[in-house]
């Protein structure tokens, strides 16, 4: 069994890998827990050195590295030297805070001391997504790490390259041979991964067929979980908001990665009397993009990244037409070389529709009417995902008071795009998952939380 990579851009084949066999991969994790056993008892200074060399690493080598993201997956090459700094910024991150999120707490008790300490878990099993191939790696990866815990990697058959790349370049930053490493795995080999007594949780970032899978065999082995899975995050826009800027915002956050990331801009809800001049002001800026090569700087739009979602997105369109959607913008996968489809506009879609009840993951916004504000509300909840959301008003606390306590999601910005950042945690409720990864959190998710009681 192969696994192929193919560029998006022009259908060829880059690479192929050999998937790695059932022995093969019990190796690797008694590899990787021999590893653990010595990297758990190092210090955090000797953690955080790694850490800071793996983010020098990154960025003296962040063309290639982001060519490789372009040629694997089709994000246009200037967002993936973003990626690249992103990873970077994670690494320092976590190597400067760690040993203060994971520092003891003492405890006044009525035994003579006590406190609570974090102590390293393991191996963590990551199952990750192709769409950020580098980021959401690290984004495990870091904190774990710097945890004194072990990493096993099974990436997206489409993005083995990336895996591997970023395997070596943990070895280079210092890292025994083992602690951090990549399975090239079939779906069916995930079972006996989770079951082998060496790991010790999993965190799967994909859809939520694949996310209630993974639980319900994290469940069945009592091994630790966290789920990111999908999102149709509600952009709210009230009436007394910024349209210009609200348009702005919510075209850069659809169209980002070429339209399939999970945080993207899904559902517009825009308040009735600001509906017009929002959906033209909303077609004037998605119409500056244009699909092209990703590896050219000027590239805007590229590729998706395989054939089956290209076809699941122009399904998804489709249907949502015949129910009664209006498409004003696009709508039909371009003719050509490579995963190519346009930027895409759907307006008077309604609840009943396909384009408001699944995931859009490709570049399709869609205009939703609300009466008024309550019902835009109302709409933004009427989901059965809760990852991120954002609210446009010129009212600034009315717009947070919204964003705290009206809307259902484990992000909601106020007048901008919803991003993950190192510093503040990220995850979702609902059909969109549980736990939270980054910040103080996501570093305590993979840890025993542990209480030392002294009499």
């Amino acid at each position: 069994m192969t696994f192929q990579s193919i560029n998006p851009a022009t259908n060829e084949v880059i690479a192929t890998y050999q998937v790695h066999s059932e022995e093969e991969i019990k190796a690797s994790i008694d590899k990787a827990h021999a590893a653990f056993k010595d990297w758990r008892l190092t210090t955090m200074e000797h953690r955080a050195a790694c850490l800071k060399r793996a983010a020098e690493i990154l960025r003296d080598n962040k063309q290639g590295y982001a060519l490789l993201i372009t040629r694997e997956m089709g994000k246009p090459i200037n967002q993936a030297l973003m990626e690249i700094e992103k990873c970077a910024s994670a690494c320092d991150h976590y190597a400067n805070h760690s040993a203060e999120y994971l520092a003891q707490e003492n405890v006044e008790t009525n035994a003579a001391e006590s406190f609570i300490c974090y102590e390293p878990m393991g191996l963590i099993l990551a199952i990750m997504p192709w769409n950020f191939p580098f980021w959401q790696v690290f984004r495990f990866a870091a904190p774990a790490l710097m945890a004194g815990n072990g990493c096993l990697l099974k990436h997206a058959p489409n993005v083995i390259g990336c895996a591997l790349a970023v395997e070596e370049l943990f070895r280079q930053a210092g890292l025994p041979s083992g602690l951090f490493t990549t399975l090239i795995a079939e779906i069916e080999s995930v079972e006996a991964m989770i079951a082998n007594p060496y790991v010790s949780a999993v965190t799967l970032t994909g859809s939520c067929a694949a996310g209630s899978a993974v639980a319900s065999l994290a469940g069945k082995y009592l091994k630790k979980s966290v789920l990111e899975l999908g999102g149709s995050d509600p952009y709210v826009v009230l009436a007394d908001a910024d349209i210009e800027l609200a348009a702005k915002v919510c075209t850069a956050s659809r169209m980002n990665n070429n339209g399939q990331v999970c945080i993207a801009a899904k559902r517009l809800i825009v308040e009735e009397p600001v509906v017009a001049e929002f959906e033209k002001r909303l077609l004037e800026e998605m119409t500056t993009y244009t699909p092209g090569n990703p590896e050219l700087e000027t590239t805007t739009q590229g590729p998706m990244a395989r054939q089956d979602l290209l076809d699941n997105i122009q399904r998804q369109v489709n249907a949502s037409i015949e129910q009664g959607a209006r498409c004003i913008l696009g709508g039909t996968a371009l003719d050509g070389q490579g995963f190519y489809y346009p930027a895409t506009v759907l307006t008077d879609v309604t609840q009943s529709m396909t384009a408001f009840r699944e995931e859009l993951f490709g570049p399709v916004a869609c205009i939703i009417t609300a009466k008024d504000e309550d019902h835009a509300i109302e709409l933004a909840n009427d989901s059965e995902f809760g990852l991120g959301g954002a609210v446009f008003s010129r009212d600034i606390d009315k717009a947070k008071e919204i964003a705290s306590h009206r809307i259902d999601t484990g992000t909601c910005v106020v007048n901008n795009l919803v991003l993950s950042d190192p510093r503040l945690p990220f995850g979702g409720i609902k059909q969109s998952g549980y736990g939270r990864e980054l910040s103080h959190f996501g570093i305590r998710e993979f840890v025993n939380i542990k209480t030392v009681y002294t009499s």
